[in-house]
Formats: structure tokens, C-alpha cells, sequence
């Protein structure tokens, strides 16, 4: 009888390579960042090298020497490839492999291999396809001999895999067809956009580092049943779900795709209409991971990334999240929001004040209304308990009393 073998696809074990050219700069954080991005991809992380120079070796990355000992560390840690922490041109990814004779990737094709996981909306998948292949078409004249030592694993999966002996020609013409099919998906963004503008409700963009727990947030407060995991990029696809406030106001909370160190300029170019949420909302919540020793520097650049894509001028409520995490007493401040918040999405700590703090934030933009309506125009009082918040209703033989804040667009059709 034949022995059955069960085929397991092969581990990769990978070392990390990052280049640190000044004593202030972050490469070991974002290296330990790499890490867990390899890990969420499957990788298993063997090795870590960091050489410090003036600048990055423009053909090759790290220079000679390091290139001898990552050598050594690949035949000693019986790894199948190296990950470098930043973008790799088409030149140094194809000397490197010559020197190497393994597999190299570099953090840009890990993030894009994360999320051509993670997409599940046809939207999702058209815009990492589109990444994958502007990333591909810039490096095919050194990936001819690659592709043939990718074999599999990173840097494969995803809509971009069937494509990847592509010719030029080819791949330029499907950019272009993907191109015109997220024209189209934008085009319906835009029209829910016009939609929701039109009904008045407000728009909460969820801004905030990957794995904060803006889903766990999103989650708590309106059952969206967004996936949930301690993964960086758990989920990709924005949600968008109703809020009823305490005070019977209605708003509208957007998920957005987690920021990250060096985020791709391929995806950022391609997620624009998705980040762009934030830009057309109201105002955002940013959520950040209090029990992360870097959550300054992450903060930092998620303005850094909302200022790229010049959200600027709306108002900013940050929610230091994770409360239930944090073993000791920290001082928590963000001179930049406009007001902040402790919370914990898990326990739901914090919650109440932060509706409270977004009622009293929406309220600012609105006008108070204080008047009698005769009977015949209880409609208006209809339209007061849709677009804003009623405080008091009073049944009187001259009419209804109200108390109430609306917002200006609506203050001119129901004012007394």
C-alpha cells in the first residue's frame, strides 16, 4: 500500500535587513514592526541584521560587508529569505538576489501580499491588484530571473498572482482596465457621498495606527460584526454603520484601512478614495493603542498621513483605547485633537463620555431652537427629531414648545 504524504506548504524563515542612517531615526521600532507584519503573512522572523550608514547603498541596499554576514546568517539559520525594511529599487532587489541566491522582499511587497489577503470587496481587490501590478511593472526588468526563486509564499498571493509573468504590454493594459473599474467604484462612492450630504446625518471618519481597535470599537458600539484580531491590517474594507446617539441623534461612523510606518505611496495611491472618508467627514476619531510603548510615534504618523491627504480643518476627538491593558497609571495627552478620551472598546469603559464628548462636538455646529409650532406644522418637529437633537416637546393648547439644536442647513426651514 502507498504511503500517503501530507504536503505542507514550506515555512519561510526570514531575516529581517534594515539600514539606520542616524542615531535619532526609528529602525529598530519599525524592524520589530516588520516582524509582525512578516508574521501576519506567515513568515517566521530568524534573524534581525541593522547596519548603520550614511546612507543606503544605492546599488545593493547594505554595503559588502553586511552582504557577507547576512550571507553566513542565511546558511546558519537555514532561512529561505531576507525582508528589507524599506522599498528596494529594481536594482538593488535584483543585485541582492544575485549576491544572495534567496528569495528577497522588501516591506512595500510584504504589506501588499498582507492585503491582497485581507481584501474581500471587489473594490479591495481592484485596488490591490492595481498596487501589486504598478509595483510589479516597475521592477520586471530585474524579476524575469526572481520570479523563478519566488516560488510561492509572499509576494505571490492574491488577484496580482496569475499575472505575474506578464509582459509590460500586458500589464499595462490591465492597469488601465482596473483603472476604469475603479473609476467606476469611485464614481458610486461619490454618490453615497452626495447621498448621505443630502440627508443630513453626520459623517465620524474612525482614523488610527493599524491594530488600535478601531473594529472592536466600530463593533461595541453599533454590532457591525467587523473582524476582529491582535493582527496588524486585520481588516481592509471601510464599514460604514448607524450611531444613535444618547440624545436620539443620528450619525453615521466610517471605518477606515489602519496607517503603518512607510505606508506604500502604491497604496495610498490606490486606497485614496477609501482614506478619503476622512477627508468628507464631519469630524474624526482617532483611536489610539495606549498600551503601545510607540503610541506617540504612531500618532504622529497618522497625522502625518491625514495631512498627505489633507484632512486638516476637522474637528479631532482621540480615544486612547486599550485602558483595560495598561498595568500602570500614564499620562495620556494629543496636544493636537480637540478633545480627548480614555476608553476601552473591549469593556466598553469610556464609551458614554465619548458619545457625550461627540454630541457636544456635533452641537457646536448647530443652532439652537426655541419656539412654539402651531399644530399644523408638526412636520417640522419631524424633521428636528431626523437632522437634530430635540431637548424638550411640550403639548400646549397654543401649539407644541420645543427646545432643540439643529443644524444650520435645517435651522432656515424649521425656525418659528
Amino acid at each position: 500500500m502507498a504511503e500517503l504524504y501530507e504536503l505542507k506548504e514550506k515555512e519561510e524563515r526570514v531575516i529581517l535587513v534594515g539600514v539606520s542612517i542616524s542615531d535619532a531615526d526609528d529602525t529598530k521600532d519599525s524592524l520589530e514592526e516588520l516582524e509582525e507584519l512578516a508574521k501576519t503573512a506567515g513568515a517566521k522572523t530568524v534573524g534581525v541584521v541593522i547596519q548603520n550608514r550614511e546612507y543606503m547603498h544605492p546599488g545593493t541596499y547594505v554595503g559588502k560587508g553586511k552582504i557577507d554576514e547576512i550571507k553566513e546568517l542565511i546558511w546558519e539559520l537555514d532561512a529561505t529569505g531576507i525582508i528589507c525594511d524599506d522599498e528596494l529599487s529594481p536594482a538593488q532587489m535584483k543585485n541582492l538576489q544575485d549576491e544572495l541566491d534567496v528569495k528577497v522582499m522588501d516591506r512595500t511587497l510584504l504589506i501588499l501580499d498582507i492585503f491582497a489577503a485581507r481584501a474581500t470587496t471587489s473594490e479591495g481587490k481592484i485596488q490591490v491588484e492595481l498596487a501589486q501590478l504598478k509595483y510589479r511593472q516597475s521592477r520586471l526588468a530585474g524579476f524575469g530571473i526572481a520570479l523563478s526563486r519566488l516560488g510561492g509564499g509572499i509576494g505571490t498571493r492574491g488577484p496580482g498572482e496569475k499575472k505575474l509573468e506578464m509582459d509590460r504590454r500586458l500589464i499595462k493594459g490591465r492597469i488601465t482596465q482596473l483603472n476604469r473599474e475603479l473609476k467606476e467604484v469611485r464614481r458610486h462612492r461619490e454618490l453615497t457621498r452626495e447621498h448621505r450630504a443630502k440627508t443630513k446625518i453626520p459623517v465620524v471618519a474612525i482614523v488610527g495606527y493599524t491594530n488600535a481597535g478601531k473594529s472592536t470599537l466600530l463593533n461595541k458600539l453599533t454590532g457591525a460584526n467587523v473582524l476582529e484580531e491582535d493582527k496588524l491590517f486585520a481588516t481592509l474594507d471601510p464599514t460604514t454603520r448607524n450611531l444613535r446617539l444618547p440624545s436620539g441623534q443620528e450619525i453615521l461612523l466610517t471605518d477606515t484601512v489602519g496607517f503603518i510606518r512607510k505606508l506604500p505611496h502604491h497604496l495610498i495611491e490606490a486606497f485614496k478614495s477609501t482614506l478619503e472618508e476622512a477627508k468628507y467627514a464631519d469630524m474624526i476619531l482617532h483611536v489610539v493603542d495606549a498600551s503601545n510603548p510607540q503610541m506617540d510615534e504612531q500618532m504622529h504618523i497618522v497625522y502625518e498621513t491625514l495631512k498627505g491627504l489633507d484632512v486638516t480643518d476637522k474637528p479631532v476627538i482621540t480615544a486612547f483605547n486599550k485602558q483595560d491593558r495598561l498595568t500602570q497609571s500614564v499620562v495620556l495627552r494629543d496636544f493636537k485633537a480637540d478633545h480627548i478620551v480614555n476608553i476601552s472598546a473591549k469593556t466598553g469603559e469610556g464609551l458614554e463620555k465619548m458619545q457625550e464628548i461627540l454630541e457636544n462636538v456635533l452641537r457646536e455646529k448647530k443652532m439652537a431652537v426655541e419656539c412654539v409650532y402651531p399644530y399644523a406644522e408638526a412636520g417640522k418637529i419631524q424633521m428636528i427629531r431626523k437632522y437634530g437633537e430635540l431637548l424638550e416637546e411640550e403639548y400646549r393648547d397654543d401649539g407644541i414648545y420645543v427646545k432643540a439644536f439643529v443644524p444650520v442647513e435645517v435651522y432656515e426651514k424649521v425656525k418659528g
